[in-house]
C-alpha cells in the first residue's frame, strides 16, 4: 500500500465534480462528498414552529488529523497518512454535519437548522466531537467515530452519547475508502437521528 501527503480524486461514486487548485500542484479531476443514504426531505416540504422547538445541529469539533480535506489512514496506533488520489470537497466535520442535519429531518418532522440559519433565540442543540472518519490499516476498516452531545433547550440537561460504525474495506484506495466511509457516516448518522427521536 502506497501512501502519501495528497494527490488527485479520481473516484466514480459519490462525487461532486469540481476543479480546485492546492498551490501548484495538479488540481483534481473530482472531489469526494457524502450523500444520505436514503430518501431525504422531498423538495417543497415546509416545517415550521418556535424557535424554542427547533434541533439546532452544530458543526462537530475534530482533532488535527481530521482539519483537512484528506482521508487519513492510521496505522500502529501512531502513525497516519493519507489515502492517495482522494479528497473531500469540503472538510469532513462540516460534511458530516450536514449528513447529521438531513438524517434527523428526514427521519422527524422536526424543523431542523445548523447554527448559521439558527438566527436568535434557543433551541435543542446537538454538537459534539467527530473523533474518527477515516480508515484503520491494522483492521482494514473504515472508521466514523462521533461523540454526540445533546442540550436541552431549556439548558438544564446535558445528555452525551457514543456512536461508531466500522465497515470492511478490502483495498485501500479512493475508491474503497470513499464508499465504505459513506456507508459508515450513514450508520451513525441513522443511529443519531433515532437516538434524538427517543428524546433522552
Amino acid at each position: 500500500m502506497r501512501l502519501k501527503t495528497y494527490c488527485t480524486a479520481t473516484i466514480t461514486p459519490l462525487l461532486l465534480v469540481g476543479c480546485v487548485s492546492l498551490g501548484g500542484g495538479k488540481p483534481p479531476d473530482q472531489l469526494l462528498n457524502l450523500t444520505l443514504a436514503g430518501d431525504g426531505v422531498a423538495a417543497g416540504t415546509v416545517r415550521s414552529g418556535a424557535i424554542g422547538s427547533a434541533l439546532i445541529v452544530q458543526m462537530p469539533s475534530v482533532p488535527q488529523k481530521l482539519r483537512n480535506v484528506r482521508i487519513p489512514v492510521e496505522s500502529g496506533g501512531t502513525a497516519i497518512a493519507y489515502v492517495p488520489e482522494a479528497q473531500w470537497v469540503e472538510p469532513p466535520a462540516r460534511l458530516f454535519q450536514r449528513l447529521l442535519t438531513e438524517s434527523i429531518a428526514a427521519s422527524s418532522n422536526r424543523l431542523v437548522l445548523n447554527e448559521s440559519e439558527n438566527i436568535t433565540g434557543p433551541g435543542e442543540v446537538l454538537t459534539g466531537e467527530l473523533s474518527n472518519f477515516g480508515i484503520s490499516a491494522d483492521t482494514r476498516e473504515a472508521v466514523v467515530s462521533f461523540a454526540a452531545v445533546r442540550l436541552q433547550a431549556d439548558g438544564q440537561q446535558v445528555v452525551q452519547r457514543r456512536f461508531e460504525a466500522r465497515v470492511p474495506i478490502a483495498q485501500i484506495d479512493a475508491m474503497g475508502a470513499a464508499a465504505a466511509l459513506s456507508r459508515a457516516a450513514n450508520q451513525v448518522a441513522a443511529e443519531v437521528s433515532v437516538w434524538m427521536a427517543e428524546g433522552s
